[in-house]
């Protein structure tokens, strides 16, 4: 069958996370991704650790179903090499330092090529007074507020995972398709910018209008929420359990049916989701006292009868190992350059067809064929610096 993106061809000066992730989700629906690396190492990506049989663990992530070519843009030569790929493929995206493409003398890409959809991926975006301030993902989720709202009352803290350059690369892969289905329609190709910091300042959602309109910012709350209650992690017998109720007929099936405590159901503190949170440390401290009866797995399995939503608290081992993505058969197999790993399907699922899990390519690997694609002596511009073969 055939993918979505079939005969799509992609052409990316890129690394780190946001644009890697934006092109990785393009080859997953089939794309071709020629990814454009460094003569002098490649992508940053490849030695932020070696925790994958050798290679770094956001790389193997973010690279597959790729082909690498390393070329030196600083020369003639280099630059030469991407305007040809270029003048082949349907999209164009880079995401270096704010003003190095025009340097490179790759701005006017569209110019020749009005079908191209060039896609320009930045920190802070074109104009304004940050547009050369370095731009990684926890600077930019300080500046648009994440970590002022996440954390404990006492410590803020940056997320986890690195949210602006998800949330950054998701809106670049959103905006490839739409501009490939209005090109699809009219012809016509597109210039996008996505900024890093406007992409995390739209995820800060209800945060902002919080803000804007009652004049307050959501509190840090850690795993409670600011405005739901009970919403938090309460004790078992031999750990702890996520319970979140978000509205009254939820309330009331916890407590009748779940912590067999009805009596609570109609307590004037906690008969609606507004006095509840108004009251949060007493209606937290009666479900905690009622929760500890059970074991964790007693507990969960109550929980889940009942329709109330929950989760136990899942380690990373565990969740390598979730019953739910086992058995619904997520993982694949993939090649790098040192060993077979394991690596999930994409949480996009067509019914008719599978997402291409490419291998992870070493550094320069499509060099030397792409090189010859294009018409050119390969040997003569390996030989000269000008572009690097990888091994197999």
């Amino acid at each position: 069958m055939t993918r979505p993106l079939d005969g799509v061809t992609v052409v990316a000066v890129e690394h780190a996370v946001a644009a890697p992730l934006a092109t990785r989700n393009l080859a997953d629906l089939g794309a071709r991704v020629i990814k454009v690396e460094r003569v002098d190492g490649g992508d940053f990506a490849r030695r932020y650790d070696h925790a994958v049989h050798g290679t770094g663990a956001h790389f193997v992530w973010l690279n597959r179903g790729k082909e690498s070519i390393a070329v030196d843009l600083k020369t003639p030569e280099g630059r030469d090499v991407v305007r040809r790929l270029v003048a082949k493929a349907d999209v164009f995206l880079q995401n270096l330092a704010p003003g190095a493409v025009a340097r490179l003398g790759l701005g006017d890409l569209r110019s020749r090529r009005p079908e191209l959809v060039v896609v320009n991926l930045s920190g802070f975006g074109t104009g304004g007074p940050m547009e050369q301030r370095k731009a990684y993902d926890m600077l930019i989720q300080a500046e648009a507020g994440l970590i002022a709202i996440t954390g404990t009352p006492e410590t803020p803290v940056k997320t986890g995972i690195p949210t602006a350059d998800i949330a950054s690369g998701m809106y670049c892969a959103q905006a490839v398709l739409a501009a490939l289905l209005r090109r699809a329609r009219t012809g016509e190709g597109a210039t996008i910018e996505v900024s890093m910091f406007e992409a995390t300042v739209e995820w800060m959602g209800y945060a902002l209008y919080t803000q804007m309109y009652a004049g307050t910012q959501p509190e840090r709350m850690g795993l409670s929420h600011s405005s739901i209650a009970p919403y938090d992690a309460f004790p078992t017998r031999d750990g702890q359990m996520l319970i979140g109720v978000q509205n009254d007929a939820g309330w009331r099936t916890l407590v009748t049916s779940v912590l067999d405590a009805p009596e609570l159901a109609d307590d004037p503190r906690f008969a609606t989701n507004v006095l509840r949170v108004r009251n949060r440390a007493e209606c937290d401290a009666a479900i905690a006292a009622r929760t500890s009866c059970w074991s964790t797995a007693e507990l969960d399995a109550r929980l889940a009868a009942a329709g109330i939503p929950a989760a136990q608290l899942k380690n990373v081992d565990q969740v390598v190992d979730h019953p739910q993505l086992r058995a619904r058969d997520r993982w694949r197999t993939i090649g790098t350059e040192h060993a077979q790993v394991d690596a999930l399907l994409p949480p996009v699922t067509f019914t008719d067809v599978e997402a291409r899990m490419g291998d992870v390519p070493a550094l320069g690997r499509h060099t030397r064929a792409l090189l010859e694609e294009l018409g050119l002596d390969a040997d003569d511009l390996i030989a000269r610096g000008v572009a690097a073969q990888g091994h197999a």
